[in-house]
């Protein structure tokens, strides 16, 4: 059998790990491997490498993807699910290992209900994928972020100030959620708890009241501020640039400064906001990354051996499983709320 092997979407550490264990247990299974680059862009455009154990050789710890990526979507181009049929039969392509999140497996839901063998393989640094505990790329993510909180927090002190850590979540704080916690955060704002300004200023004063001279508040790019107007509804996004990709999503960015500039002008406390951004996704990943991406390259090589199509490779406890694609991109994991329990029981 070949088997296609693509990332999707934006980079994310583990990447290469995933990549690596679906080559070499695929050879073991006497399997021929290809390497697509860029996604589904390469899948249409045909642009392929041979993935081979020389090839995938000391790619473990590395960051990013050997196969490069891109946000394409095959089902805003002409003819797109034709085309790749067409250039899957023409390369002798039997079979597809999708590594993305919602956009990419969702693409690769449709590609196996309209009869093309794919399986999925869970890659967000957000882990708002569905139907998986967590997904490869957070827990480093989470690590970058965490040890940016601690860093901040001396230069907060020493200057007497509140500072505002704008990181990645779309849709889903799990990163503010968890990098807030671990990092001792005094505020975590979250895109699935819209906040007021007025209130967050509030819990700001009357820290500083008790005599701390200094805060930090962690924020999701995607939080939504909420105005008194809005009180009923779910608040506002800001936007970076209007412009969306071809999955239909908005660029995000720019709350953090916002969100600094109120909190300074309302309550007078010296207000610095900064922005982690694509540090969180670049580098190494952990090991604790590297291990369950290992495993889902493994597991994921297993269904394409096994002709379990349309399943994706999921956590479940301390089990990998095999769960439908369908439930995986069908809603967003959003954020415990016991955990953001526990978080508020420091606010302030």
């Amino acid at each position: 059998m070949k088997i296609g092997v693509l990332t999707g979407g934006g980079d994310c550490p583990g990447l290469n790990a995933v990549i690596r264990a679906v080559v070499r247990k695929s050879l073991q299974n006497n399997h021929e491997i290809l390497g697509i680059k860029e996604g589904w862009k390469g899948l249409l455009e045909n642009n392929y490498v041979n993935l081979t154990r020389e090839s995938i050789s000391g790619i473990l710890h590395r960051g990013g993807t050997i196969l490069g990526t891109s946000r394409t979507n095959v089902y805003k181009i002409p003819n797109g699910e034709e085309t790749v049929k067409k250039n899957m039969a023409d390369n002798g392509i039997d079979a597809l290992v999708a590594i993305g999140g919602e956009d990419t497996l969702g693409v690769a839901g449709k590609l196996f209900m309209a009869g093309v063998n794919v399986v999925g393989v869970p890659k967000t640094i957000d882990n708002d994928l569905n139907s998986t505990d967590y997904t490869f790329g957070f827990d480093t993510a989470v690590n970058v972020a965490t040890e940016a909180i601690d860093r901040l927090h001396t230069t907060a002190e020493s200057h007497n100030r509140v500072i505002v850590v704008e990181v990645m979540g779309r849709h889903a704080g799990w990163i503010a959620l968890h990098a807030g916690i671990a990092g001792g955060a005094d505020m975590i704002l979250v895109p699935e708890k819209p906040f007021n300004i007025d209130e967050v200023c509030s819990v700001l004063t009357k820290r500083h009241a008790r005599g701390k001279s200094f805060s930090i508040v962690v924020v999701s790019e995607g939080a939504k501020i909420q105005t008194e107007e809005q009180s009923d509804k779910d608040g506002s996004f800001i936007l970076s640039s209007l412009k969306k990709d071809e999955f239909g999503h908005v660029r995000l960015g720019g709350i953090g400064n916002v969100l600094a500039d109120e909190i300074e002008k309302r309550t007078g406390f010296e207000t610095r906001a900064t922005t982690l951004g694509h540090i969180q996704r670049g580098g190494s990943p952990t090991a604790y990354d590297r291990v369950l991406a290992t495993r889902y390259g493994v597991f994921a090589a297993d269904l394409v051996n096994n002709g379990y199509w349309g399943k994706m490779a999921a956590l479940k406890g301390k089990d990998i499983v095999a769960v439908e694609l369908a439930d995986a991109t069908g809603t967003l994991k959003t954020i415990d709320e016991e955990l953001m329990h526990v978080a508020e029981t420091f606010f302030g």
